[in-house]
């Protein structure tokens, strides 16, 4: 599976022409749809095979059960409902269907109190389950959205990256300004929960990516870091993708770049997984590992060597996205939390100080004219305990400032006391690298 050098926009890779015109001769009976679901599976099994590009593999996923979905809902007689539209919610909002995905669905209603209608909606969910789709599904009232979401930010959250499928435009923009009320889920409070919800996640996993069976979704520097980044995005600052930020101090070109391919890495690991196993699967067990590999196209010849290298660019890949997320989460917290607030200065020394209780240079050019400042800083961490963290543009200065560590570096006496000294904290060894 090839990987683009700069991240691009997806763009069609399926020739779903020939499966549309199959789709359209269906009508409400679930056998053919199950044949037409199989038969988007192959295709997609496919292209995986001839190296597409993954993203435009799983946003074409994503079309080909919009087209189903609009299908099907027309067939049961829903296409001329004013009233009545349906929504993309969850990963299936995104556009990231793998094989197994759940399809998450809103049903948006202007008016719930209608039975009929009501007894019509039931027997079309009970349809789509059996098509096969691993349906979840949801039917709400604009104002029962507003309600839920208010008092439920992962309600909320969906709510905010949902996508009309079919329906009135007109009654999706009524969701939009009622989602956009003073009150609900203003920017620091959103983001205030989301970064609750992600640093409760990483609890759960020791604070650490390293496991022997990894969940691509859930563990510290999985997808659910770049979906909190985009959910944090979306909703404070107005905008779909992160690519968006760029050049505004947030992320430059080779960050957003780099955070693509680590991303990318993990949907092509995730969309073997659910090919492998055959149903939903974010774990990278140990007895998939060694077919994992084969597949993903790596050392044929030596099945060991291959799970190796698989899994050296698994943690690779979620080192990159801890952390680049850390950065921004740092960035947006300046920006939505503290951008009124006066900064709490406390100088160490020459070269390092405390911004708001991070760690932070107070030269943009210490690293390039005192290079032991890179390890200098590590010392400086595990001698300040109340240190938050390093500031988001200390970060990004150190990650400039790696081409440093040469020779010279290696062998300057002052490095070499600096790392001496590092091993002899009573503290922090482990984190602090």
């Amino acid at each position: 599976m090839s990987l683009p050098t700069h991240c691009r926009l997806p763009q069609p890779t399926l020739d779903l022409q020939p499966w549309l015109d199959r789709l359209s001769a269906l009508d409400t009976h679930p056998a053919p749809y199950r044949e037409l679901l199989a038969a988007l599976k192959e295709l997609t099994f496919t292209d995986f095979d001839r190296e597409a590009y993954i993203d435009d593999l799983i946003k074409d996923s994503s079309r080909a059960i919009d087209a189903l979905l609009t299908h099907s809902w027309n067939e049961f007689g829903f296409g001329d409902e004013p009233g009545l539209a349906l929504l993309a919610v969850g990963g299936y909002g995104r556009e990231e269907l793998h094989p197994s995905s759940d399809i998450d669905i809103l049903i948006l209603l202007d008016n719930p109190d209608n039975p009929a209608l009501g007894e019509r909606l039931s027997a079309y969910i009970t349809f789509l389950w059996d098509t096969g789709l691993d349906i979840g599904q949801s039917v709400r009232s604009i104002e029962e959205c507003h309600d839920e979401g208010k008092s439920d930010v992962t309600v909320a959250t969906n709510l905010f990256e949902s996508r009309l499928i079919t329906g009135p435009e007109a009654l999706y923009q009524q969701l939009q300004r009622v989602l956009n009320r003073p009150g609900f889920w203003p920017g620091p409070a959103f983001f205030s929960a989301k970064l609750a919800e992600l640093k409760r996640r990483h609890r759960r996993f020791g604070d650490s990516s390293y496991r022997l069976e990894p969940n691509l979704k859930e563990n510290p520097g999985g997808l659910r870091d770049l979906h909190t980044l985009a959910w944090i995005t979306k909703r404070h600052f107005g905008v779909s993708t992160l690519r968006a930020l760029i050049g505004q101090h947030f992320i430059d070109q080779d960050e957003y770049d780099s955070l693509c391919g680590s991303r990318d890495f993990l949907w092509m690991v995730r969309f073997g997984l659910h090919r492998l196993s055959g149903r939903k699967d974010d774990r990278v067990q140990l007895d998939l590992q060694r077919p994992l590999a084969r597949l993903l196209g790596y050392d044929a010849e030596n099945e060991i060597h291959a799970v190796e290298q698989m899994m050296q660019d698994y943690y690779r890949a979620v080192t990159n996205i801890a952390r680049i997320s850390e950065m921004l989460l740092q960035h947006f917290e300046e920006e939505i939390l503290m951008a009124n607030a006066p900064a709490e200065i406390i100088e160490l020394n020459e070269r390092f100080q405390l911004r708001n209780g991070f760690l932070e240079i107070r030269d943009p050019d210490v690293f390039l004219e005192h290079p032991p400042a890179l390890l200098e800083l590590f010392l400086l961490l595990q001698r300040h305990p109340e240190a938050r963290g390093i500031r988001a543009a200390t970060i990004r200065a150190i990650r400039h400032s790696v081409p440093l560590i040469n020779e010279d570096f290696r062998n300057n006496p002052a490095c070499h006391k600096l790392f001496l000294d590092l091993l002899r904290r009573p503290r922090g060894i482990y984190h602090d690298f």
